[in-house]
């Protein structure tokens, strides 16, 4: 779909340009959820429609064309779960959280997406269900704007009030020492002074980071810097707890099975793991685990905001995967 551009004017120029503004998200939208959606949810949202529901564990994949269901939900909670942090399913305080979608199989794409591309997918996802969009993007934007503009002031106001008060601390120091003699100059070490103004400063300056990261985080994807090799050596006793935790974590945190498969269960998505630890080798496992992007642009996998340290935990286990080979083909769709 494509919008014609004429010359018009007033009201019916309004209505026909954002009109057009909302086909375009809704393209976008549609794209987006074509690729990191549709293969559990089904390209019009039925259940049982996308090659990997039935490989999906319990509970499955909402009805996301049933108007009857998702009409119960709001813009923002569709938004937050597409949106959240991935949490330790298995934990009852998880579980009982009313705020919080507690299925690890559903990922997170808060790490992957810009948040406009995300409130796209939410657009998207509700003409599924013969509903549209409500939630106001444009003054969702203005606010982050507003907010990045305000901290930028206080932190540039703090930054003036700290350098003033460092050169007044710094003439009184060179007063003093102008006052003194050559013999008292030999033995003198200055005293550190402690400056109010720099520690208003650092939380101005972290503030200011953030209302930034969040302006800008609005419309460009979260990039992460290069992941640096890891030390993966470790103790034999250690080895074997972490091994556990991985394994904790594959399937109650952070969902790997409903994308990838053990032993013939799990997922279709990405590659079977069953001799991972054959195939793999573990920088590039930890790597890949912690920022798949950079590895390949357009993968499926989401970015899940994996810590450094379950990313080891997770490769530790993914080591010990070394079953006989197989002697049916590979299937795979990532």
């Amino acid at each position: 779909m494509f919008c014609v551009k004429v010359v018009l004017v007033g009201a019916l120029a309004s209505v026909l340009i954002a009109g057009c503004a909302g086909d375009e998200k809704t393209a976008k939208g549609k794209h987006l959820y074509n690729h990191y959606c549709s293969h559990c949810h089904g390209e019009s949202g039925a259940q049982g429609e996308g090659f990997n529901w039935e490989r999906m564990p319990d509970p499955r994949p909402k009805n996301l064309a049933s108007q009857a269901e998702m009409s119960t939900f709001s813009d923002e909670e569709i938004f937050h779960t597409i949106s959240r942090e991935m949490r330790d399913t298995s934990d009852p305080a998880v579980q009982n959280d009313d705020n919080y979608f507690a299925v690890s199989t559903m990922p997170t794409f808060k790490y992957t997406l810009s948040e406009e591309e995300i409130w796209s997918i939410v657009g998207y996802v509700r003409t599924l269900h013969g509903m549209s969009l409500t939630y106001d993007l444009g003054s969702r934007k203005q606010e982050l704007e507003q907010l990045f503009q305000s901290a930028q002031q206080e932190m540039e106001q703090a930054k003036s009030a700290f350098e003033a008060a460092e050169q007044k601390v710094a003439a009184a120091q060179a007063a003093k020492e102008a006052a003194m003699t050559d013999e008292e100059l030999e033995n003198y070490e200055p005293e550190e002074v402690e400056i109010p103004e720099e520690e208003a400063f650092t939380q101005a300056s972290v503030k200011f980071e953030s209302a930034k990261s969040d302006f800008e985080g609005f419309s460009k994807r979260p990039r992460k810097a290069q992941i640096p090799r890891p030390d993966l050596t470790i103790s034999e006793e250690a080895l074997a707890q972490q091994v556990e935790l991985g394994k904790k974590l594959y399937s109650e945190k952070y969902g790997c099975h409903g994308c990838h498969s053990l032993n013939e269960e799990g997922g279709l998505v990405g590659p079977a793991l069953d001799r991972a630890g054959f195939r793999l080798n573990p920088t590039w496992i930890y790597r890949w685990i912690l920022y798949p992007q950079s590895m390949k642009k357009h993968t499926r996998m989401p970015n899940l905001g994996i810590t450094n340290d379950d990313a080891k935990a997770l490769t530790y286990y993914l080591g010990t995967l070394r079953a006989p080979k197989s002697e049916a083909p590979v299937t795979s769709m990532e």
